[in-house]
């Protein structure tokens, strides 16, 4: 390789994102302080995070996804069937980039009770959500429109672990695509498992993978995961025991082996028994992931080696409020934005790109009942 290639080589790994404005949508539990999803209007180079404005009054979305062209956007929800009874729901949007305004387009039956967590392959022809309620998962197929076909697959799980109070049956808690869109996993809180499902996004169907599952402990309770940047790990974070779990992943069978199970506690922390995890997230570098405690209301920040998976910690850092349920990082790896559902606010905190420390920022916004963010490009 001559000097001219790997010095273009060698810029093309440090270049970043270039900044700019995006939206950032907020789901959150409608109630008396909240009526739907909200949008604020991010600066990349600053990190300042502009007052929140209702994008669309819907009943309480809490969790959104975005198509990969950022025309659409979807939650999970209730609707009321021809029985007048309430099922669960996936909504479609269609997405104004210039106000950031949404609308609705339509919605489907989730294919259980309870939906809680909604993904989109990276071809936008597929949508996948998982139904904590029922302990069930379903693929909807996404038309050249946006719109959302009626469910393609439902797969209900069948099993329990340990803990006799939330461990009596199955819980589907998230789906996650894998990086070469062949797979689904599914971390089930009510099985200890995170199930594994091949993925044909053509025609948006889920089918049961071999080997079908990898375990976590017993009464760990899978919530969240995320895979690494390179595809090679997966992170699955445990609400129920506040741990951290890291597992090897096969691409080519979808398979499973567990490298490193870590606290996502400070070792010192008397209240371990009342804190449970939320949510988890690797940032854009690939070298740190970011786990949240609700109880110690904090983001633990973990650096994670290129070779093993294994993850280290650097920081445990107070969210400025109460359950952070969620927390998102913008696309340039700068901000952090976490959303404390229980004290009804979003906090901006400074990302350090080399450490992957975090800062408050001093900003701290209102937004009621505030459990999910995702970034789209503002025009």
């Amino acid at each position: 390789m001559n000097r001219t290639c790997s010095i273009l080589i060698a810029l093309a790994f440090c270049v970043q994102p270039v900044a700019a404005d995006y939206h950032v949508y907020f789901g959150t539990y409608t109630g008396a302080k909240s009526k739907g999803i909200y949008v604020s209007r991010f600066e990349t180079d600053t990190g300042i995070l502009g007052k929140p404005e209702l994008a669309v009054e819907v009943k309480s979305p809490n969790f959104l996804a975005v198509h990969p062209n950022e025309r659409f956007l979807y939650t999970v929800g209730e609707m009321t069937n021809t029985a007048g009874k309430h099922i669960g729901a996936v909504i479609a949007f269609s997405l104004d980039a210039k106000s950031g305004r949404l609308t609705v387009m339509n919605s489907q039956s989730s294919g259980g009770g309870g939906p809680c967590h909604v993904a989109v392959d990276s071809t936008g022809k597929s949508l996948l959500v998982a139904n904590y309620g029922s302990g069930s998962v379903a693929s909807l197929p996404i038309l050249a429109d946006g719109r959302l076909g009626e469910p393609a697959s439902v797969i209900q799980h069948v099993g329990s672990s340990v803990n006799p109070q939330r461990q009596i049956g199955p819980h589907a808690h998230a789906i996650n695509v894998s990086p070469d869109n062949r797979f689904a996993l599914v971390p089930d809180l009510g099985m200890d498992k995170v199930l594994v499902y091949r993925l044909n996004p053509s025609v948006a169907t889920l089918t049961t993978n071999n080997p079908p599952f990898g375990r976590v402990e017993h009464g760990a309770g899978p919530r969240h995961l995320e895979f690494s940047r390179d595809g090679r790990f997966v992170h699955v974070l445990n609400e129920m025991d506040s741990t951290i779990t890291t597992f090897n992943y096969d691409s080519a069978q979808g398979a499973l082996f567990e490298t490193q199970n870590i606290s996502t506690l400070p070792k010192d922390y008397a209240g371990a028994s009342s804190n449970s995890c939320a949510e988890i997230a690797v940032h854009p570098s690939g070298r740190f992931v970011y786990a949240s405690n609700r109880g110690h209301d904090s983001i633990a920040v973990f650096a994670a080696d290129a070779r093993s998976g294994k993850l280290s910690v650097v920081q445990h850092e107070s969210t400025g409020g109460k359950t952070p349920r969620h927390f998102a990082i913008d696309p340039t790896g700068r901000w952090l934005i976490a959303e404390n559902q229980g004290s009804d606010s979003v906090v901006v905190f400074a990302l350090d790109a080399q450490t992957g420390k975090l800062k408050p920022t001093g900003q701290t916004l209102t937004v009621g009942s505030p459990v999910c963010a995702v970034f789209v490009a503002a025009k």
